[in-house]
C-alpha cells in the first residue's frame, strides 16, 4: 500500500505547541513511539523529531532475520525496540533469570499508520500515512485536547540493592577484574515505587523539560511506558556507512562558568575516565569489524567532551563502511548490546551482569529507534529513562556505571545516584 505524503508549514514559534498537539493526540492509541533531538543538531542530524503512530501491521519479530525480511518485501518505515534480554537469542550462553516486571518483549518493531518528521529547522511538518489522509491527521493534531493535569505526585524510591550492598558489590567486580575475568564491566540498580498512578505523558513532558536530550523517546507498546532522556546514540546508517557514539565518563555541571570550565577539563583529562572510554571505542571498533569492510573502521573523534543539563560527558564518534551484500541488521545483531552498557569481554560481563544486579534490565540499556524505506536507521542507548507499566502501577528505572579497577567504590555510588537524582528530582 502506498502512504500519502503531504507537508504542512509550521510558523515562527508554533513548533513546541504543535509538538503537544502531536503527543496529545496520540495517546488514543495503543502504540506509539516519539523521538525528539531538542534542538541538539548536528552532521548526523536528520530531523528534530519523528512520530510513529500505530501500527499497520504490527508484528511482535522474534529475529532480526525476520526484520530484515519484511522490509526487504515492504521497503516501508519500521519503529520500534530491542530490549537489553535480546541477547540472549543472540548468544546461547545467556539467559535473564530476574522477574519481569515492565512488560516490553524482547524485540518489537511496527509498520506505523501514521509517520510524522519535523525537519531540522523546524519549518516543515511532513506527514506520511495509510488510510486516514495526512490532512486528516494534521487537522486532528489541532483540535487534541490535552488532559487536565496537575502537580506529579511526591514520590521516593527504594532502591532494590543497599548501598551497602552496592559497595560490596563494586569491591567483588573489582576482584573479578584484577583475576582477568574481565576488564571493565557496567553495574546498575534499580530504583521502584509500587502502586502508584501515574500519567505518561506528564512524566515525558517534565523530564524532558529538565533534561532536554538529544535522543530523548516517549513510547508506548500497549500497557508499558518508556519515557526516556537519553544523550547517547547506539548505532545510525546512512548508506553504506554505519557509525556508533558511545559515551563512557561522567561529571558534575559546575556551580558557575568558572566552576563548570574546571569540570569539563577534569573529565577531559581524567586518566580512569579515558580508560573507560578507549575500552568501549576498542570493543565497538571490533562489534563493527564483524559487519563492516576490512580496513574501514575508523575512529572520528576520541574524548569530545558534551555538555547537557545535569553533566558533562565524554563522547567518542567511531564509524566503518557496511559490507557489500551484507544484510543491515548484521550491524546490530555483532554490535548489540552496546558496548557502553556491558563492558569487555562482552560475554562475559554480561554473564557477571546477570550474577551481581538483582533487577531484570528488560527496555533499559537496550534501544529503540527507526528504520526508514530506504533502509537507514537510528537508534539511541535507553539510559536516563523511566518505566511504567499501566496495569501493575510499577514505576521504575535503572542507573550505574563503568567499574574498572581503579574505581573507588564510594565514587561509583555517587555517579549511580547522580544520575538517579536527575531520573528522581521531577518527583520532588
Amino acid at each position: 500500500m502506498q502512504r500519502q505524503v503531504a507537508i504542512f508549514d509550521i510558523a515562527p514559534g508554533r513548533y513546541e505547541i504543535l509538538k503537544n498537539e502531536m503527543l496529545n493526540w496520540a495517546q488514543q492509541f495503543s502504540i506509539f513511539l516519539f523521538l525528539d533531538s531538542n534542538s541538539y543538531q548536528d552532521k548526523y542530524s536528520r530531523y528534530e523529531c519523528l512520530l510513529g503512530i500505530g501500527a499497520h501491521e504490527h508484528v511482535a519479530f522474534t529475529s532480526l532475520d525476520a526484520v530484515q525480511m519484511w522490509h526487504d518485501t515492504h521497503k516501508d518505515w519500521l519503529f520500534g525496540h530491542i530490549a537489553y534480554d535480546y541477547k540472549n537469542e543472540l548468544e546461547n550462553r545467556l539467559s535473564s533469570a530476574h522477574k519481569e516486571r515492565i512488560g516490553f518483549e524482547p524485540l518489537c518493531f511496527f509498520q506505523p499508520e501514521i509517520v510524522c518528521t519535523v525537519n531540522a529547522e523546524k519549518t516543515k511538518l511532513t506527514i506520511e500515512s495509510l488510510g486516514i489522509t495526512p490532512l486528516e491527521v494534521y487537522k486532528s493534531f489541532l483540535f487534541a485536547m490535552p488532559e487536565m493535569q496537575g502537580e506529579l505526585p511526591e514520590l521516593k524510591f527504594t532502591q532494590r540493592i543497599s548501598k551497602e550492598q552496592y559497595l560490596n558489590t563494586i569491591d567483588a567486580l573489582r576482584r573479578h577484574i584484577g583475576d582477568g575475568d574481565c576488564y571493565e564491566i557496567n553495574f546498575c540498580n534499580e530504583g521502584f515505587v509500587n502502586g502508584t498512578d501515574a500519567e505518561p505523558l506528564q512524566i515525558f513532558q517534565a523530564l524532558n523539560k529538565i533534561s532536554p536530550a538529544p535522543f530523548a523517546a516517549f513510547y508506548r507498546n500497549d500497557e508499558s511506558f518508556m519515557m526516556c532522556a537519553s544523550p547517547e546514540r547506539y548505532l545510525r546508517k546512512e548508506g553504506s556507512v554505519v557509525m556508533s557514539q558511545p559515551i563512557k565518563g561522567t561529571a558534575k555541571r559546575g556551580a558557575d562558568t568558572e566552576q563548570d570550565e574546571a569540570m569539563k577539563q577534569s573529565l577531559h583529562n581524567s586518566i580512569k575516565d579515558r580508560a573507560e572510554n578507549v575500552m568501549i571505542v576498542d570493543l565497538v571498533r571490533n562489534d563493527l569489524s564483524r559487519s563492516c569492510e576490512t580496513g574501514s573502521v575508523q575512529v572520528d573523534e576520541l574524548f569530545g567532551i558534551y555538555t547537557f543539563p545535569q553533566v558533562h560527558q565524554m563522547i567518542s564518534t567511531v564509524s566503518a563502511a557496511l559490507r557489500t551484500g551484507m544484510p543491515f541488521t548484521d550491524a546490530i545483531r555483532y554490535s548489540f548490546p552496546m558496548g557502553s552498557m556491558t563492558g569487555a569481554p562482552k560475554i562475559k560481563v554480561m554473564q557477571l551482569i546477570e550474577q551481581y544486579e538483582q533487577s531484570r534490565r528488560e527496555l533499559f540499556s537496550g534501544t529503540v529507534g527507526y528504520i526508514t524505506p530506504d533502509a537507514d536507521f537510528d537508534f539511541n542507548v535507553i539510559i536516563r529513562s523511566l518505566f511504567y507499566n499501566a496495569d501493575t502501577k510499577y514505576l521504575a528505572y535503572q542507573t550505574g556505571g563503568a567499574i574498572t579497577y581503579d574505581s573507588t567504590p564510594e565514587q561509583e555510588w555517587e555517579e549511580m545516584r547522580l544520575k538517579a537524582w536527575a531520573l528522581e528530582r521531577i518527583f520532588s
